[in-house]
């Protein structure tokens, strides 16, 4: 039996938006993937971690276009001090935006991870984060993505899940991935 998981201090929520997880555009598995995060937004609120949602700003003419239902983040934000809303033009939710200094002035030194999309701004963000020296969980079953489809004379379609898992294992051996979000536990970070 596995020791229990060490607590992590924040939940950045990735890109969790009304384009991306309902309707015809929404990833496969999108009811699960709600459900996860909204569970692990639950314990993370309870246990007085910091909650940070990025919410991406599309160019024109895309789904996540801003000021767009689609742009929109499709699960309520509760806001205050120990929850905010991040918005941000790049996959990386730290490039261009405060995400670091909001973590730091927290006293954030570890995190979980989840949203979508796994290979492109959960990958982005989570990979950053590992640089900057953070503690990095990312639950296997809270983040998604798209399939990929075929390309020709390059190779087959490859579902989501497979591409979301290879995305895990491109971010190397730091960070911890967990089969389950039930397994991700929070605490209230210290002072920064």
């Amino acid at each position: 039996m596995n020791a229990p998981l060490a607590p992590v201090e924040a939940l950045i929520v990735v890109d969790v938006q009304s384009a991306f997880v309902s309707g015809a555009g929404a990833v496969p598995g999108a009811a699960r993937l709600l459900d996860r995060v909204e569970g692990l937004l639950a314990r993370a609120r309870a246990a007085g971690a910091l909650v940070v949602h990025l919410q991406n700003d599309g160019a024109e003419g895309e789904p996540d276009e801003p000021r767009t239902p689609g742009w929109e983040l499709h699960l309520p934000v509760r806001g205050g001090e120990m929850e905010v809303v991040v918005r941000k033009a790049e996959d990386d939710g730290f490039e261009g935006t405060p995400l670091e200094e909001l973590l730091d002035g927290a006293g954030v030194r570890a995190l979980a991870v989840c949203g979508v999309m796994s290979e492109m701004c959960v990958l982005a963000t989570a990979r950053r984060a590992l640089r900057l020296d953070y503690r990095v969980v990312l639950p296997h079953d809270a983040h998604a993505t798209y399939d990929i489809p075929a390309a020709e004379g390059i190779g087959e379609a490859v579902p989501a899940a497979t591409a979301s898992r290879v995305a895990e294992w491109a971010l190397g051996d730091e960070v911890e991935v967990v089969p389950y979000a039930a397994e991700v536990a929070f605490a209230a970070p210290g002072p920064g």
